[in-house]
């Protein structure tokens, strides 16, 4: 059985993710830092439903620790699915955008991709398998005002795996991002916006967590071993 590690996946979007893997029979860690009741709560319903998963709570903005507690799961086993959908922002006109946020948003988004994939990727590249998928966002494509360091740290996300794609692609390994527009959850519809930015979209709505696994698990699959290096919008239209 094949292991996915999803960072992020107490999220509505990560656990939708994570239930669209264990659907291709793959056992799934969810991993989150302060949503361990919520991790648990969707490592169970994975379980529920006949298929296998487990959580690992730790703070990916913490390398070293992040080394051991996943060098440990490798141990025996390679994870050879890295879903990296671990994010945080901080809203704010760049000017006004202090140093330790600016830290704090990269730390979290692109460093916290590093400290999830550096213990991954040798125990993956043995098995001469692997997928990666980062979940980027829309505002890295087209930037957002007041979104400067997220659009920076999510917009690394594509020339990262357009890197692991030249130096692991003879090994089997593909590494592509997926970059949801506005998507239904219950934080983004209390955005005062909302029903602007749904508008926005000439598909005329906002998207759900399940269209964004759906690509997610295609982008995981066996099917998918060509494509690699790409990142693929679900945003409805907007870019």
């Amino acid at each position: 059985m094949r292991r996915a590690l999803v960072t992020g996946g107490a999220s509505p979007i990560g656990a939708a993710i994570a239930a669209e893997l264990s659907k291709q029979a793959m056992h799934v860690i969810v991993h989150a830092n302060r949503s361990a009741e919520r991790a648990a709560e969707v490592a169970q319903a994975i379980r529920d439903a006949g298929g296998s998963a487990e959580t690992l709570i730790l703070d990916l903005r913490n390398t070293d620790a992040a080394a051991a507690a996943l060098e440990d799961l490798v141990a025996d086993d390679a994870i050879q699915v890295l879903v990296h959908n671990a994010g945080h922002r901080v809203d704010k006109p760049f000017a006004a955008l202090e140093a330790d946020e600016w830290r704090s948003v990269i730390d979290v988004n692109l460093h916290g991709f590093y400290a999830a994939l550096r213990p991954l990727i040798m125990p993956m590249m043995r098995t001469r398998w692997g997928r990666i998928v980062a979940v980027s966002s829309l505002t890295a494509i087209m930037g957002n005002r007041g979104q400067a360091a997220y659009a920076a740290a999510k917009g690394g996300y594509l020339a990262l795996c357009k890197s692991l794609t030249r130096e692991y692609g003879s090994r089997g390994i593909t590494a592509n991002v997926v970059a949801p527009g506005l998507i239904a959850t219950p934080e983004t519809e209390q955005l005062a916006n909302y029903a602007e930015l749904r508008a926005l979209a000439p598909a005329g709505r906002a998207g759900t967590p399940e269209e964004v696994a759906a690509i997610v698990g295609f982008l995981a699959s066996d099917k998918a071993g060509y494509i690699s290096g790409q990142m693929i919008a679900v945003d409805g239209g907007i870019s």
